[in-house]
């Protein structure tokens, strides 16, 4: 999918295992308190839509990579707390007796149901250019949720360019047809195979689909465990490919 030129500028710096030090700064972007991280003069940026777990130190990790790894494009990249600091606390999954079950249930139905956030993205991304004038595209990230939250903010009259979904929630191939700008999904072993065919049967745009057979859902955001070396290696590799697709896209 990617060009030899852009694997030659797009190298993920080692990845840091455990007590990741974040490169970037904490603002408030429409009242939401934000990650923005990567150079303050980019022309590009990314808008990144975490997990159901908020803020961790492998997603912060992620969207540092994505801003700082492309020497030839680099990228500023903005992740929103959509959930206004009340994430779901990562016991709760998975969900393994009712409880969790019931309270995660009535999480996806309140805070994270998808229109709530959707109709903030708009906001974010003004108030963000009205700060950031160099700022020409948007490009946009998400994982788990967030994987749900690009599919419909891909759809006709969306301010991105291109999208990227890792491991994805919510898969449905309704969306697909939908879908007008180049799109990356990076599904994991636990994305049911049977709803990934059918979105990517159903997508019209130039996309990538690449699987990650290995992993578990969450492995490029708060369920990564990168002490596990099979884990960190196939998180380099995830946003590699990521960056390389942006770099085309963007």
């Amino acid at each position: 999918m990617a060009s030899t030129q852009s694997k030659a500028c797009c190298t993920v710096p080692p990845v840091v295992s455990e007590g990741y030090k974040e490169k970037g700064e904490w603002i408030t972007i429409n009242g939401m308190k934000t990650y923005a991280t990567g150079p303050k003069d980019a022309k590009s940026a990314l808008l990144v839509i975490y997990d159901i777990f908020g803020f961790f130190p492998q997603t912060i990790q992620g969207a540092d990579i994505l801003a700082h790894s492309d020497k030839e494009h680099q990228y500023a990249v903005f992740m929103p707390d959509f959930f206004d600091g009340k994430p779901v606390p990562i016991e709760w999954y998975p969900p393994d007796t009712e409880e969790k079950g019931k309270k995660l249930g009535e999480f996806f139905s309140t805070s994270a149901a998808p229109p709530k956030t959707l109709e903030r993205i708009p906001k974010v991304l003004k108030e963000i250019e009205g700060q950031r004038s160099s700022i020409k595209e948007w490009g946009v990230v998400g994982y788990c949720w967030g994987g749900k939250i690009v599919n419909l903010s891909s759809q006709e009259g969306t301010l991105f360019k291109a999208a990227a979904a890792c491991h994805p929630a919510m898969v449905d191939a309704n969306d697909a047809p939908g879908v007008t700008i180049p799109y990356a999904m990076l599904p994991s072993k636990d994305e049911p195979k049977e709803d990934i065919e059918k979105w990517q049967k159903g997508i019209k745009t130039k996309n990538i689909v690449q699987w990650w057979p290995n992993q578990i859902h969450g492995f490029m955001a708060a369920r990564g465990d990168l002490k596990d070396q099979a884990v960190k290696k196939d998180y380099e590799k995830a946003y590699q490919l990521l960056l390389e697709f942006f770099h085309e896209h963007m």
